[in-house]
């Protein structure tokens, strides 16, 4: 029940679903009525592509899982499924729920911070709390104890993150860029935080409002991994799939979601959102829109033409797949950086930078970089800008996407990275030792030259 966080920005393996054979592609035709459902609710239409054509039969596959090791569910969309696989599916189902509903495990916490400390137990294996009464059946596991208070409010270092590098790997924000996101979000005036997939910034918020009496700030988190349910209440956290919209709660959660949203008329309020970078970027478009329209039915009339704020936090190499979504938002310069990762680490260099910007529906002046972390105001562009993304004259922008100095190409009229040249051959702009005409022959999925089937930004396009 991990937040399914992959490790690299490729889209789903055509072979991690039955029937897709090496070679093709997969095109996303989204949520459709009527979807079967597997363990993580219902269940999204593919198709199998060859040259960017449909090649193939649909299917049904998993939302929120990649492989199908993770999650078997397969089913074509013209199958006839039998009665019985249907009660066997709906057996299945019920057999990966969790343990404890969400209310039990309220339940349970309100005892559980009744006990003294010493009495107090966390099993690492189970990955949850442990009344006295329950001690007996995890005796061979291994378990923390003495749980403080201070650990309960920070359910995140408590859990261990998910990290199986092929389908599952469940970054952190580290306590530097949590912290200036939260002091954005303070400094631009927003009282309401709906977190999908942000349970690190909802600790934080939590903690800060327990520990303030004069800060206003409040956070629903939507989160797949269902562990937090055992730290906080209905009204602080939904069990949410954002590939498909879906509420495990079903209505009851869905509508403390939409009070949440209701507060103040929906004034001050702003989502922030931080996907696994594998995620299929139209199927998160669709949930985040309907996560917005949820806002704008609770707003007063004067949101109507208004868009909800939000920060969608995602590698720069995706920004014009986002801006074909959501055509109002912008990148901004500022490198996100996360705790347990090897590379997505603050103050290192060239390529080895985090590539995870934020991309925002709001005016780029109005978020302000700390200029103490590398960070300036371009007074053309009017935004911050990282210190080595220099004005280009000629593009009129400061182009920079990594952070690097990039240089611009007359033949290509455009900047590039600075280690690319421009090759009179292929006529375009490259690394200097590449394979001249090896891009000729084009993207097996789209057919357009510059990059592998793996990273085509139109894989699982509609």
């Amino acid at each position: 029940w991990g937040r399914c966080r992959a490790a690299c920005p490729t889209p789903a393996s055509p072979r991690s679903r039955r029937g897709v054979g090496r070679g093709a592609g997969l095109a996303l035709l989204g949520l459709v009525p009527g979807a079967p459902s597997c363990p993580h609710g219902p269940t999204l239409l593919f198709v199998k592509t060859s040259q960017g054509r449909e090649a193939g039969r649909r299917f049904y596959a998993c939302s929120a899982c990649r492989d199908r090791k993770d999650c078997s569910f397969f089913q074509w969309e013209d199958e006839k499924v039998s009665g019985t696989r249907l009660a066997a599916r709906e057996e299945c189902n019920r057999n990966h729920q969790p343990s404890f509903t969400h209310r039990q495990n309220v339940e349970r916490y309100k005892n559980f911070v009744l006990l003294p400390l010493s009495k107090r137990r966390f099993c690492q294996e189970c990955q949850q709390l442990l009344l006295p009464a329950e001690w007996e059946k995890h005796l061979d596991h291994q378990f923390l104890s003495d749980i403080s208070t201070a650990q309960l409010k920070s359910p995140s270092q408590l859990l261990h993150p998910l990290e199986n590098k092929k389908t599952n790997a469940q970054y952190l924000f580290a306590d530097r860029s949590c912290q200036f996101l939260l002091d954005l979000i303070v400094d631009l005036g927003f009282r309401q935080v709906l977190s999908v997939g942000t349970p690190r910034l909802h600790e934080m918020i939590q903690s800060k409002a327990s520990q303030e009496e004069d800060f206003r700030v409040r956070s629903l988190l939507l989160d797949i991994d269902f562990r937090y349910s055992q730290f906080y209440t209905e009204d602080e956290f939904c069990h949410y799939n954002m590939f498909n919209h879906y509420f495990f709660g079903g209505e009851a959660a869905h509508e403390k979601c939409r009070k949440f949203l209701y507060q103040d008329n929906g004034e001050r309020v702003i989502m922030v959102t931080d996907p696994p970078f594998g995620g299929l970027v139209e199927a998160l478009a669709s949930s985040f829109k309907k996560l917005m329209a949820m806002w704008k039915e609770t707003a007063k009339e004067g949101h109507n033409n208004e868009e909800m704020p939000m920060f969608w936090i995602f590698p720069y190499f995706f920004e014009s797949r986002i801006l074909e979504f959501f055509p109002s938002f912008s990148m901004m310069d500022y490198q996100v950086d996360y705790d347990n990762h090897a590379l997505y680490k603050h103050g290192k260099t060239g390529r080895r930078q985090s590539p995870v910007r934020i991309f925002t529906n709001l005016t780029p002046s109005m978020i302000v970089l700390p200029v103490e972390e590398g960070y300036r105001f371009c007074t053309i562009c009017q935004r911050y800008v990282s210190s080595g993304n220099q004005h280009c004259e000629i593009c009129n922008s400061c182009t920079s996407k990594d952070g690097r100095r990039w240089k611009h190409c007359v033949l290509c009229k455009k900047c590039v990275k600075p280690s690319w040249f421009h090759c009179s051959s292929c006529n375009c702009c490259a690394l200097q030792n590449h394979t001249c005409g090896k891009a000729d022959a084009g993207c097996f999925v789209c057919g357009k030259a510059g990059h592998k089937r793996s990273t085509c930004p139109s894989l699982s396009r509609t």
